[in-house]
């Protein structure tokens, strides 16, 4: 994985969300949410935390008591977050490297991540550390995308992009978001890590976006395909933006649009 694909900085962060946290991650924020709620947790870590979805999820799903530490490696997206739950004195925020978790042993409840798990360069040693600052009867919950042909906006809006750059075709969404998607690698990267109460569920829901432009644009703009995109030609994103929405339009139409998308939720217990 290049270290572009975890840089989220410049506009990149107000694009995503905006356009793709309703679109894709807002459903999945919900369960996320739920599951969460269901442990009561008294202390509770977020991991990969990005702009907040799932934290405005679970914070409203929590009581006033709680103590929510919500972190992230990218400190531009934090920002995001924190901007829009300022009042919310539960939460705090905190840049952290889910690979080096700055706190100690046995402090959480629950340590909960949307999405993130994808980034991470060492996985084992990533959830090592969650099981590291989990109690003893704690539980991480986590999901990460399934494969990319069962989520149908991305996966044409990857298609789209490959004639644009027939050569060199940008491979950041199957590479990353949509790179760690086997279930036996999953449950095998956790017990190595040493987690041993294991559940892990495919769970399948509908993307929606108001237009095709809006999809191009949450893709294309607001992740690190951006970046992908500029390094092929800094004068093509437009292009390919506009490439995404004539390939978007073509397959749903030019109204609201649907699609499919699919992601893999896991609860883990030391």
């Amino acid at each position: 994985m290049p270290d572009t694909d975890k840089v989220f900085a410049g506009s990149i962060p107000k694009i995503y969300d905006e356009y793709l946290v309703p679109m894709i991650f807002a459903v999945y924020a919900e369960d996320i949410a739920r599951r969460v709620a269901a442990r009561s947790p008294a202390v509770l870590l977020e991991i990969a935390a990005g702009t907040g979805a799932v934290t405005r999820a679970v914070a409203a799903a929590l009581p006033r008591g709680v103590r929510y530490l919500a972190t992230d490696l990218n400190e531009p997206m934090l920002a995001v977050a924190a901007q829009r739950q300022a009042n919310d004195d539960r939460i705090t925020w905190r840049q952290a490297d889910a690979m080096a978790l700055p706190f100690g042993d046995a402090e959480f409840d629950v340590v909960c991540c949307q999405f993130g798990a994808m980034f991470f360069p060492n996985r084992i040693e990533a959830y090592g550390e969650v099981r590291r600052v989990l109690k003893p009867d704690g539980t991480f919950v986590f999901n990460v995308w399934d494969r990319i042909e069962e989520n149908a906006l991305t996966h044409e809006a990857t298609v789209a992009l490959e004639k644009l750059f027939p050569n060199d075709p940008p491979r950041f969404m199957v590479r990353t978001p949509h790179g760690y998607h086997d279930k036996a690698v999953i449950r095998s990267d956790l017990e190595r890590a040493g987690f041993r109460d294991i559940s892990i569920e495919t769970r399948s829901e509908i993307s929606r976006a108001p237009s095709a432009e809006d999809v191009a644009v949450a893709l294309c703009q607001g992740t690190p395909l951006r970046s992908e995109i500029e390094a092929r030609d800094a004068g093509k994103l437009q292009a390919a933006t506009d490439t995404v929405v004539e390939a978007i339009r073509a397959r749903h139409g030019s109204g609201p649009v649907e699609g499919k998308i699919q992601a893999i939720v896991i609860e883990a217990r030391p």
